[in-house]
């Protein structure tokens, strides 16, 4: 074959090595996946041929996908011979398949001048089509000498392994399809967290300037619709910082590793959980909180997370109890770990619903039900960061949140 004419091959390999050939993804898919590898090479194994290639063939391109070459043609991936000096033009205009075992016989192709120009002797060139029927390029096998290809066994082997590459094409392209709306969703994902994060920390500040002004308002002299009114105001900020905080805490765990805690050696564990008990109580007085907390001094561990998860099992215990009877509290410390406990009585949860209950956004079933469902679930997270768990049990007539986690070292 002389290939030392104007008719050489453009060395355009270098050009999809670098990322920037003009058929870059066509190329890629295929000289990336190892059936076409093994389908070109069965070819040559069967046809004694001794060159074999996938080209991606256009009105006015002829470029090489992938390429076994015995007969040092000299063209690799993302080569590009002229394609009016070669057979692919005519079988993309008829979609049929060219073979013939020797050009200078062949009645067709006796002295045709692509394979006088090429040194062609055997020959075959099947057309690969995708899965919509639009033309890809073609499967070709070429030799210098003569090679008995044109019978029916290698006609239909050379038909099916086109057919199986167009189909390795399509699949691969729904891959890549698939592989960037993922990334692309991952985008927003991040985009609405970075959102979330950022309008939680803007939030903060105006609910803590209304929480300051009814505290200031509390003092004035007030008539006692006044102070209805300032409980259900207190009432009202408190859920809304509740929300800020858990969807601040849920937007900073996503974006970065997780809920991460900070053990503090002998915390005052007790005095936290009091805390925010008694913010409760302040912000939902019509509501029973009561404590039973003996943890038997100090424990290592983050208080403020602790006092948190509790906070948010207490609000999930109002929100979802019987008004009438007290949410309690309950905190011990026993074999090296601490155990807090919040009961309430009221209608049972569902055992389906106890399944996902601690997945963020699984809203109750209440009419009271109005937040993002992220307090069981932000809950569960600090207690998994005290490398601790979270349980609910329910049973006659009460529901009973289960915070346990071991006691950390100092």
């Amino acid at each position: 074959m002389d290939l030392h004419s104007s008719d050489h091959p453009r060395q355009d390999h270098a050009a999809y090595q670098a990322g920037q050939h003009d058929f870059q993804s066509d190329i890629q898919r295929l000289s990336e996946n190892e059936l076409v590898g093994t389908i070109l090479e069965t070819v040559m194994l069967a046809t004694r041929m001794r060159f074999a290639g996938v080209a991606r063939v256009t009105a006015d391109r002829w470029v090489a996908c992938r390429t076994v070459d015995d007969l040092k043609f000299g063209i690799a991936a993302g080569d590009e011979i002229e394609i009016g000096s070669t057979f692919c033009q005519t079988v993309r205009k008829t979609s049929e398949m060219i073979i013939f075992n020797e050009a200078s016989s062949d009645p067709v192709y006796r002295d045709h001048p692509i394979a006088a120009a090429f040194g062609i002797v055997s020959y075959a060139s099947v057309p690969i089509f995708r899965g919509d029927g639009s033309f890809f390029g073609t499967l070709c096998a070429i030799d210098t000498e003569t090679k008995d290809v044109n019978n029916a066994r290698t006609v239909a082997m050379l038909k099916m392994f086109a057919t199986i590459i167009g189909g390795t094409l399509d699949t691969a392209e729904r891959l890549d399809a698939q592989e960037r709306m993922i990334e692309q969703e991952r985008k927003l994902v991040r985009i609405q967290e970075e959102f979330t994060a950022i309008l939680g920390h803007d939030l903060r500040n105006p609910v803590t300037a209304l929480r300051s002004g009814i505290r200031m308002l509390g003092k004035e002299p007030l008539t006692e619709r006044g102070r209805g009114l300032i409980g259900l105001m207190q009432s009202s900020l408190h859920r809304m910082g509740e929300l800020v905080e858990n969807m601040m805490l849920h937007a900073k765990a996503r974006l970065g590793d997780g809920i991460t805690v900070a053990a503090t050696p002998d915390a005052p564990l007790g005095d936290a959980i009091a805390q925010v008990v008694a913010e409760i109580r302040l912000a939902a007085p019509q509501h029973r909180v009561t404590t039973e907390l003996d943890f038997g001094g100090p424990v290592c561990c983050d208080p403020s997370r602790i006092a948190q998860a509790v906070s948010n099992l207490v609000s999930n215990a109002i929100n979802h109890g019987d008004a009438d009877t007290p949410v309690t509290v309950r905190g011990r410390r026993t074999d090296g770990a601490v155990v807090i406990e919040v009961q309430n009585e009221g209608e049972p949860i569902p055992e389906a619903a106890q399944r996902a209950i601690f997945q963020p956004f699984q809203r109750g079933r209440t009419a009271e039900s109005s937040g993002l469902g992220l307090g069981l679930h932000i809950a569960s997270s600090i207690a998994q960061a005290h490398g601790g768990t979270i349980a609910v049990a329910c049973g006659d007539g009460t529901t009973t949140f289960s915070l346990t986690f071991p006691v950390l070292p100092a």
